[in-house]
């Protein structure tokens, strides 16, 4: 009996004592990861809601922006509707008045256009031509013009913003022609 121990005084393992220790351990670890996720995933919910929103305000701002995209210059042009119908009203019994209106007119539309930057196109005889101001309508040959400038003007472009609207139409010098009549012979080349 010297090698028997009562039930009683038999130690329990350390496994069994620490066992639901660890497992409350576990849990608590496990709720605070599940807390720490829902957090995250309502975080990551209410941003995308915000995004969703920003996104929709702004499209909303660009819808609003074409559509009232010409405000500005609209209420430039009203005083020169009114211009143009003074101008006709008065112009039934003279001439002048007619012209003098047309005149005032014009000065109105110029400086709506300067307001607005919108700006004229009108190169000058003898500029380079640049194809991307100006369109050549016709080639011409011109005695006293170098090659590829401007002879005449045919319409005036405009600029936006330095960005062309609608290039001046021009007419432009082209080389003369020898007298074989044809701007390139292989007859004039040096055949040594």
């Amino acid at each position: 009996m010297a090698g028997s121990a009562p039930n009683s005084l038999i130690p329990m393992s350390e496994s069994s004592h620490t066992q639901p220790a660890e497992e409350k351990d576990l849990d608590r670890l496990l709720a605070e990861a599940q807390a720490r996720i829902d957090e995250q995933h309502d975080a990551w919910m209410r941003a995308m809601a915000e995004a969703e929103n920003a996104r929709k305000r702004a499209q909303a701002d660009v819808a609003a922006a074409h559509k009232f995209a010409v405000e500005r210059f609209a209420e430039l042009l009203l005083p020169v509707m009114d211009s143009l119908e003074a101008a006709l009203a008065a112009a039934g019994g003279s001439p002048q008045a007619l012209r003098d209106g047309l005149e005032l007119t014009l000065r109105q539309l110029k400086a709506a256009f300067q307001r607005a930057n919108l700006a004229e196109i009108v190169p000058d005889a003898g500029e380079r031509f640049d194809p991307h101001k100006h369109q050549a309508m016709a080639a011409v040959e011109a005695g006293n013009a170098e090659p590829n400038s401007i002879v005449a003007v045919i319409l005036k472009g405009y600029a936006l913003h330095e960005r062309v609207i609608r290039p001046a139409l021009v007419t432009v010098a082209k080389a003369l022609e020898n007298k074989a009549g044809n701007p390139i012979s292989d007859s004039n080349l040096n055949t040594n």
